[in-house]
């Protein structure tokens, strides 16, 4: 069992930037794809980002490419966050899976944080 904790949530505003770190409680995440969902109020978990196990290929829904930046060492995965919208407005989990492959399904991932929140306001 890998417990993940999520930190770096925040009330900004629009235009600003946060970074979220993610991190295993008792273990190091070098052997499992990462990535970083959010959830909005009444609406669906989105996916925002996942990254390999070897930090490479870095993968963004559309609606966060070219703002949100993923990395990743052995005990932490961030994500940084730059010109906020409100829409960004959620609250953002990472994942841990044992898969090699990058996947925007949520299914794919095994292991999940219990998330923080992130607020913008206009």
């Amino acid at each position: 069992q890998v417990q993940l904790v999520e930190s770096g949530g925040g009330l900004v505003q629009a235009g600003d930037s946060l970074r979220l770190s993610c991190a295993a409680s008792d273990r190091t995440l070098n052997m499992y794809t990462m990535g970083w969902f959010r959830q909005a109020p009444g609406k669906e978990r989105d996916f925002v980002a996942a990254i390999r196990w070897s930090g490479t290929s870095p993968y963004y829904a559309d609606s966060v490419k070219g703002r949100f930046t993923v990395s990743r060492n052995n005990v932490r995965m961030s994500l940084q966050m730059n010109n906020l919208k409100p829409e960004d407005t959620a609250v953002y989990y990472c994942a841990a899976g044992t898969g090699t492959t990058l996947s925007r399904d949520y299914q794919a991932y095994n292991y999940w944080g219990q998330g923080t929140q992130v607020t913008v306001s206009s």
